[in-house]
């Protein structure tokens, strides 16, 4: 299907991961002939990932503060005006309510939340001026089903959605569009390294806490009863981001595989 994104300029943040969410965005909108900026901490983590993929740029900063986030503004803005703007850079950690420190709720607010505040508050003008434009919210099942074992990342995430609908309400009469993606459970790079870390933990096999353990102790409700992939996602996020999506705005969508037991 062709998603008519030839000629687009799209920026996705978080995108380093060589399996994660961000990563498979870029991956498909390229295929799509969009022109890629992929953001991440590190040159080294990037350059593969440039290098793959046709056209594509990068630009490296540290999200998690302002003068981060205003260092990769300048980078993008030296590259050209960016017509998709994917907020997918974000922290994750499981830890319990009560250990969890002042900087620690600043730091995954500031990552989570002010990193897509600030580059919308950026690029979202431009978008308006040329009256073409989407942004995109990668936010989480965990915005209505806080889990318990982090609601420090629950909190960011449904923050997320208030500043993604908030935020379309610019947009009235234009042909620019805000939505938010709430993914469930995926299978990413940061999502296996903590279960190797549990299972270490733990001293349990990891694969079999996986395919027996994971969906009916900690996701029961999910239909699907597996963990999605990053790739399964970005379908979703690329079709938001096309054209073709003209007349879903404000709107969050889940791609969680069935975990809110919800109709609404």
């Amino acid at each position: 299907m062709d998603y008519k994104l030839k000629g687009k300029r799209a920026l996705v943040t978080g995108s380093s991961k060589a399996v994660g969410i961000g990563r498979a965005t870029a991956n498909l909108l390229a295929a799509e002939g969009a022109e890629v900026i992929l953001h991440g901490r590190s040159k080294e983590a990037l350059e593969p990932a440039v290098a793959s993929l046709p056209g594509a740029s990068m630009v490296i900063g540290d999200l998690s503060n302002q003068a981060g986030m205003d260092d990769v503004i300048s980078q993008v803005e030296a590259i050209g005006p960016v017509d998709i703007l994917v907020n997918n850079a974000a922290t994750f950690e499981p830890k319990d309510y009560f250990d969890i420190p002042y900087d620690e709720w600043v730091y995954f607010f500031e990552t989570n939340v002010m990193s897509g505040v600030w580059l919308s508050r950026a690029l979202m003008p431009g978008m308006l001026e040329r009256d073409w434009g989407r942004i995109l919210f990668i936010a989480s099942e965990s915005a209505v089903n806080i889990p318990v074992e982090m609601i420090h990342y629950g909190m960011t995430k449904t923050a997320q959605l208030a500043v993604s609908r908030g935020l379309s309400e610019k947009t009235k009469g234009t042909n620019v569009t805000v939505n938010a993606v709430m993914p469930g459970p995926t299978m990413t790079d940061g999502v296996d390294i903590f279960l190797d870390d549990f299972a270490s933990t733990e001293g349990i096999d990891k694969k079999k806490f996986v395919d027996e353990t994971f969906f009916r102790e900690a996701r029961p409700s999910s239909l699907l009863q597996r963990f999605t992939t990053p790739v399964e996602v970005a379908h979703m996020i690329v079709y938001l981001c096309s054209p073709l999506s003209s007349a879903t705005n404000g709107s969050a969508l889940r791609v969680d595989g069935g975990v809110v037991k919800s109709a609404f």
